[in-house]
């Protein structure tokens, strides 16, 4: 082959131009091994995969988790594009229901607002179904979960190398509470893919990540905006991001300041159109949250729960492969690993405590139980098929079965949209007697029939004698229902109810003839005031 290149082309005397073959584009004749990249998964992209594994995520999650995935996003975002002259008990309001945080100024529309302009479009298009009301924003998020997790394969992959970007993608999909929060509307599912994509473009020292600082500069503006919160996960990288930038005020001045102003004004512009008023609501937030601490109202754990159980149940069978990974990580990681140290620490020292709130450093783990399993190589694939048994019972059984009933009963109390001639029949009207904000409402009906449930906003005014509505009701329920419906005219039609309560309203329900019409199972696993199971009693 060299001498046919050194040999002068036929017909050309005196040329000393060697012959240039033509290269061979089959991949047969490549000496660079196809990466998994472009084989796929399953003999499609990584992109493509991603997207059809969370949509059957999607689909397998049937569940409630907490009620700010529908009162903090759905509720909010029906009651924005739907319009219901509505005459609805105690605090429903003209258009429907909104919690104390909406009344107060600490929850930002930016988010709901979302799932708003999809609800508009269906609006738009006369296929407003309730069905499509509750599918499409939890799909919509499934698609943004879905793109999340191709950009982690892309950034390890980029970071390290194809075998650690394979196996911190085969983590991401295993892990059970990712399959439990990604395709929920919830604020903290928005804030952790947010998270992912910004990490995407941090220019982390020593890997090859091009310097793009305005973009995931803006896509953490955004998780902010989303939730406040954000900036906790995100403290320790911007000052490692800082301390490493050679030009530390143009970072500051062209970029930082720039996209967190325009970010922050566009926010705030929603804001104040979507009240009517001028308002601040990242500091209202922070009034409410942290100066007050609010949020004890909710209950508290101890300070080192995060350590002995909350990071524990969210990373799963995962915890030893995190381990692992944090010993074999090189120096250029110890600022994530700083960064979900610091996260946990500074959440240890608010008094309440959630799983969900510590959900943005998962996909930071699971780069460092990638890291693990491609080190093993002897235990690999039984250390794999271990995780996958391992996260799928919790993950199926957290999926479809755990705490289902506030959701199945919801489509029981469909039909009574249905009413067809409502001045020869009274309108329903239905009462939950239960915690409040159990179930989601008018998002999960959508149809302008009465509805009311026990309150339980926190103490605002500084009574110091002050008893939450929920509280007043569970202390003497008969009593607290003489007095809210003192005349056989105002009684509900519908009672929905736990099944431990059953037991303190029978006289109600018996003395005025309700008859149980349906008994839904909610969890095994009953708590407090929750049940068992759900019951429904009519007129």
């Amino acid at each position: 082959m060299e001498r046919v290149r050194a040999r002068a082309p036929l017909g050309v005397s005196g040329s000393a131009e060697p012959v240039k073959l033509r290269t061979r584009k089959s991949k047969l004749y490549s000496k660079k091994p196809a990466g998994w990249r472009e084989r796929g998964v399953f003999g499609v992209s990584v992109t493509v995969f991603s997207v059809i594994f969370r949509l059957v995520n999607c689909f397998l999650v049937q569940t409630s988790f907490v009620p700010d995935e529908y009162w903090q996003s759905l509720e909010v975002s029906h009651r924005m594009v739907f319009k219901y002259p509505l005459s609805c008990w105690l605090t429903a309001g003209l258009y429907g229901y909104e919690t104390w945080e909406w009344k107060e100024g600490i929850r930002g529309y930016s988010y709901p607002l979302l799932f708003a302009l999809l609800y508009k479009i269906l609006d738009l298009l006369h296929y407003d179904t309730v069905q499509l009301l509750i599918l499409l924003p939890r799909v919509l998020q499934a698609l943004l979960a879905a793109f999340a997790d191709a950009k982690l394969y892309d950034l390890v992959r980029r970071w390290e190398s194809p075998d650690v970007a394979k196996w911190t993608y085969f983590c991401q999909l295993c892990s059970w509470f990712t399959w439990y929060c990604c395709t929920r509307t919830l604020s903290n599912s928005m804030e952790t893919t947010l998270t992912v994509l910004a990490l995407c473009y941090y220019p982390l020292h020593g890997t090859k990540t091009q310097n793009s600082s305005w973009k995931y500069l803006s896509l953490v503006s955004l998780a902010v905006v989303v939730r406040p919160t954000a900036l906790i996960v995100w403290l320790p990288l911007l000052l490692h991001h800082l301390w490493r930038e050679e030009n530390k005020l143009k970072l500051i001045t062209r970029q930082g300041l720039p996209v967190a102003a325009l970010t922050l004004l566009c926010s705030t512009l929603i804001d104040c159109v979507s009240y009517g008023k001028w308002i601040f609501v990242q500091w209202n937030f922070l009034k409410f949250n942290v100066v007050h601490n609010v949020a004890e109202f909710y209950g508290t754990h101890p300070w080192h729960w995060y350590f002995t159980q909350g990071f524990v149940v969210v990373v799963g069978p995962h915890l030893p492969f995190f381990l692992h990974g944090c010993a074999l990580a090189s120096k250029r990681h110890r600022v994530l690993l700083m960064s979900i140290v610091w996260t946990l620490l500074v959440y240890s020292f608010l008094a309440h405590k959630e799983f969900r709130f510590i959900y943005p450093v998962l996909p930071f783990c699971m780069i460092f139980c990638g890291l693990s399993l491609v080190k093993l190589r002897t235990w690999r694939k039984p250390a794999a098929g271990a995780l996958v048994a391992l996260n799928l019972i919790p993950a199926l059984y957290t999926g479809l079965v755990h705490q289902r009933g506030v959701l199945d009963i919801m489509g029981h109390l469909q039909h009574l949209c249905d009413t067809t001639d409502p001045q020869s029949s009274p309108s329903p009207e239905v009462l939950f007697l239960m915690p409040c904000h159990s179930t989601p409402l008018y998002s999960h009906l959508h149809c302008p029939i009465k509805l009311r449930f026990l309150e339980c906003p926190p103490n605002l005014t500084g009574r110091e004698d002050y008893v939450e509505e929920a509280a007043v009701f569970y202390a003497d329920p008969l009593q607290w229902l003489r007095m809210a419906f003192p005349y056989k005219s105002t009684l509900p039609s519908h009672v929905v109810l736990f099944d431990p309560l059953e037991k303190d309203i029978s006289a109600f329900l018996d003395g005025n003839r309700y008859v149980k019409q349906a008994e839904i199972f909610h969890t095994h696993l009953p708590e407090g005031r929750v049940g068992k199971k759900i019951l429904i009693y009519g007129q």
